[in-house]
């Protein structure tokens, strides 16, 4: 083959492997933005799809054995635990925690005495609360994130709420507070209460911090609600 034929065939082979090279990593660049964006959505808690079947496995085999024996003890649905803690954490175990900095603006406000009271937490419960102590009250905990200060109404420390034992006063927690709730079946009551404090609005808009964070749970319960009968 002529010099010059052989030179003209090796660039054209030459850009023919450079146009795969660069097709392969276009290719690898999109599949790790996909799983980069796959994985923090999952992190964030939020399974929608095909992440749904992800999110219960992960769920149930981190929390179901602990929430299912504390939904019997306090007569609470079990679905509405397991659509609970995955809303919240995605099935993580651990779980993880978020710091609310309105909640500590709120508890420093009651220590310090330009604020009665922040729901059930006084002044009195705070006396001697340095400003870390009320970070860690201003945090939430566990698998059903619960917010340090709720401890107080439980009259346990902290670490209870995001130790070994965080189902059974998670569960607790969800039985002092709207257990009533649960057991009348106001599931859509339910869910809102736990992220907002209050039962779902009547005029139909949603006041969680994610705006589908109910239908979620609703969703996730039928989920759960299918799975626990079809292991029978």
């Amino acid at each position: 083959m002529p010099a010059q034929n052989f030179n003209k065939a090796h660039l054209r082979e030459f850009r023919a492997a450079r146009w795969v090279r660069a097709l392969v990593a276009l290719l690898v660049l999109g599949t790790l933005s996909w799983g980069g964006w796959e994985f923090q959505r999952r992190l964030d808690g939020q399974w929608t799809g095909p992440g749904d079947w992800w999110g219960i496995r992960a769920t149930k085999s981190n929390y179901s054995e602990e929430a299912l024996k504390w939904a019997e003890a306090f007569d609470l649905p079990y679905p509405y635990l397991m659509a609970l803690i995955q809303l919240e954490t995605g099935g993580r175990k651990p779980a993880g925690k978020r710091f609310e900095s309105h909640v500590f603006d709120q508890l420093q406000a009651v220590r310090d005495g330009s604020r009665l009271s922040y729901e059930n937490v006084t002044a009195a419960h705070l006396a001697d609360a340095s400003d870390e102590a009320l970070r860690n009250l201003a945090t939430s905990w566990g698998p059903f994130q619960l917010m340090g200060y709720k401890c107080i109404l439980l009259e346990v420390q902290i670490r209870d709420i995001r130790g070994n034992e965080a189902i059974r006063f998670g569960v607790d927690w969800i039985n002092q507070t709207y257990g009533s709730y649960l057991k009348r079946e106001a599931f859509q009551d339910a869910f809102h209460l736990h992220n907002t404090g209050k039962p779902f609005p009547k005029n139909g808009k949603s006041q969680t911090y994610h705006p589908d964070y109910v239908a979620r749970g609703l969703h996730l319960m039928n989920q759960y609600s299918s799975e626990s009968l079809s292991d029978q």
